[in-house]
């Protein structure tokens, strides 16, 4: 299963939902003081992204201003500037834009067609063919695994925010709005039409700066099918944290697991011997706390910090054999069980046999391993 870094997505828009007017200058809705809180938040990314058409209607140069910002990344081992990418399917780049002149590396990511444009009309940068088609999970897993990335701030376009929160690859929504009204049906909006994951997002945080308001937001709605998307990261966390809350045992591992609607909303948590029920499972735990036919589990999603078990001691039912019947069809899980009570245990195997949706996302391993340090060899 692929990793991905962190996506932030970064904004100002009007009060009427605008990112910009019609006018040949562009519009600044950020205060004097919210651009500083920006430069801090470029000078913490591995990366910053813009399509191609940022580039076109504003030529951004994107860089990090303050020079002790740039003077602490060098400290810490970064580079001075975060690596600057940019996506476009055509290839057709204007090679004398300020992107590729200004700070560090450059980046295009582009398709088979756009890189045979760019090596007859090459811009100062670095080129990656993505294939026939631009596939943003492709884009994500080559930053991470091939350049390092771990933290990527996005800062448009629209097209860009829209398809990256509509596919459930945005971490976090950092959206700041300005006090003024646009007006103009024809002027470009953050967001476009389209199929959005379901649910609301997750409020974490609200400041006034200056004169407009920074709202950062964290999508909530699970992925669907064997799809990852960011919330079910999030989840797959909350639930290595529960299995750090379990009572120590000598004789069954930590678990921690979390039950999630469609639309985001949590319905049931629980962890490994949760009260003062000494056997009792995460899964087990957390689907007791539920109304028999509580009629959401049906496209909810299951997250468990091991896999669901297919054999117990200590209950008639194993937790896989719990969530089959409670007609769950997905579970994410960080780690596969291993034999240390049971040898050949294969709770995702039983599941997908089944026809659920089971999705294993090992870059959590290591903290559903760490409250079971004491069993493992």
């Amino acid at each position: 299963m692929p990793s991905y870094p962190y996506v932030l997505l970064s904004a100002a828009v009007s009060l009427d939902g605008y990112l910009d007017d019609t006018t040949p200058e562009r519009l600044l809705l950020s205060s004097p003081a919210d651009f500083d809180r920006v430069d801090e938040v470029r000078a913490s990314a591995d990366a910053i992204l813009i399509g191609a058409g940022t580039i076109r209607a504003d030529n951004p140069r994107l860089l990090v201003n303050s020079a002790e910002r740039r003077a602490a990344r060098v400290a810490a081992g970064k580079p001075e500037y975060p690596l600057k990418v940019t996506v476009s399917a055509s290839g057709e780049l204007d090679p004398t834009a300020n992107f590729w002149h200004t700070g560090g590396e450059k980046l295009v990511c582009t398709t088979d067609k756009g890189a045979e444009r760019l090596r007859r009309t090459p811009v100062a940068a670095d080129v990656v063919a993505l294939g026939a088609e631009l596939d943003w999970r492709d884009l994500l897993r080559h930053l991470h695994e091939v350049r390092g990335v771990d933290r990527l701030m996005v800062e448009g376009g629209g097209t860009v925010h829209t398809q990256l929160l509509q596919q459930g690859l945005a971490d976090e929504l950092q959206l700041v709005l300005a006090p003024l009204f646009v007006g103009d049906p024809d002027a470009p909006r953050l967001f476009g039409p389209g199929g959005y994951q379901e649910g609301r997002l997750r409020l974490l945080e609200t400041r006034r700066i200056e004169d407009v308001v920074l709202m950062r937001y964290q999508p909530t709605a699970p992925g669907t099918g064997p799809l990852p998307s960011a919330a079910d990261r999030h989840w797959l966390a909350l639930a290595c944290e529960l299995a750090a809350r379990c009572p120590p045992s000598r004789t069954a591992f930590s678990v921690g697991a979390v039950i999630v609607a469609a639309d985001g909303t949590e319905l049931a948590r629980g962890h490994s011997r949760e009260g003062d029920d000494p056997v009792v499972h995460a899964e087990e735990a957390a689907l007791a706390k539920l109304p028999p036919g509580e009629s959401r589990l049906a496209s909810a999603t299951v997250y468990t910090s091991l896999e669901p078990c297919t054999h117990r001691a200590s209950r008639p039912v194993p937790c896989a054999r719990l969530i089959l019947e409670a007609g769950v069809r997905r579970v994410v899980t960080a780690w596969r069980e291993p034999d240390t009570f049971v040898a050949g245990a294969d709770g995702s195997g039983l599941l997908a046999a089944a026809g659920v949706d089971v999705l294993v996302l090992p870059e959590y391993e290591s903290r559903a391993k760490a409250p079971n340090a004491h069993l493992l060899p």
